[in-house]
């Protein structure tokens, strides 16, 4: 199978930094997210609070649908495979996404082992709580990650978790010597040479983008603030009330996120947000998070 280096595929992530990426389930809404200025689409059949409300086995997406999206926008279009399920994967680099998501929000494949993303030309995108997770997801080949959040949920503060975790977990690596470093690649299982990297330069060597829970251009401007290269926003924008005027909300906030003037000017008249969900009366086996490992 023909690869592209691991260098290769990070560059083409940063490409969208700054960006918003946004989940689509039809072409039409694929091209109003276009025109809102989206950096991607994410093609699947149901969002992801939809797949929560629904409950049973989410798969990867029907490829004709796939093909539809890719079909119908000229920005990248990236795709879900479930965990470990490393022939979705396949099929979606057939099919020509640009990225693919290894996603808790499908139903795990493989509750081992997750995809060996270096045997696949195509980049991915992977989730993390932590940065021990982040590193591993990194160690795997992927060429982006981003915060899980809790999908689905329209409530921000799993998003906000995860990239703090992420964030003071590279601090504290700053401060240690070579020592130390050693004890902190085992505890965070994760190879010495990269962890001493992420010491070294402050951050991980990938894009890391925000995802989970954000529904609003001030939820946008918060994980910016906090320090992520980007946002996906899932639910929020095609469950709202008006999802054209929201969009180009948070791809403006997302941009000018240090800028309160400006915020408060776009966060007016957005129409109705999704409804939200309280993390806490989630049961804990319909926490999307904590799948992956």
């Amino acid at each position: 199978m023909e690869k592209s280096t691991w260098s290769t595929k990070t560059g083409l992530a940063q490409m969208l930094k700054g960006g918003v990426i946004m989940d689509v389930v039809t072409p039409e809404q694929a091209r109003i997210a276009e025109s809102a200025g989206a950096v991607a689409v994410m093609a699947l059949e149901r969002v992801p609070a939809d797949i929560r409300a629904q409950g049973g086995v989410a798969r990867m997406s029907d490829p004709e649908l796939i093909q539809s999206i890719i079909e119908s926008v000229t920005i990248p279009v990236m795709a879900k495979a479930r965990i470990g399920h490393f022939v979705e994967a396949q099929i979606l680099q057939a099919l020509g996404v640009d990225y693919i998501d290894e996603s808790e929000v499908l139903t795990p494949a493989d509750d081992e082992h997750h995809i060996d993303k270096h045997a696949f030309r195509v980049p991915f995108v992977c989730g993390c709580r932590n940065l021990g997770e982040a590193l591993r997801r990194i160690t795997e080949g992927a060429a982006m990650i981003r915060t899980k959040g809790e999908a689905g949920t329209g409530n921000v503060v799993e998003a906000v978790r995860h990239a703090r975790s992420v964030y003071g977990e590279i601090r504290r690596l700053q401060s240690m010597d070579r020592n130390e470093l050693y004890t902190a690649a085992k505890q965070l299982q994760a190879p010495f040479e990269l962890v001493q990297q992420v010491a070294e330069m402050g951050r991980l060597p990938v894009v890391n983008f925000a995802a989970g829970g954000i529904a609003t251009p001030a939820d946008a401007a918060l994980m910016m603030q906090i320090g992520v290269d980007g946002v996906f926003v899932g639910s929020g924008i095609f469950k709202s009330g008006d999802p054209e005027r929201r969009a180009r909300a948070i791809v403006e906030a997302t941009t000018h996120y240090n800028n309160p003037e400006l915020l408060a000017e776009i966060s007016k008249d957005l129409g109705e947000p999704m409804v939200g969900i309280e993390i806490s009366t989630i049961p804990a086996e319909q926490l999307l998070a904590s799948r992956g490992w």
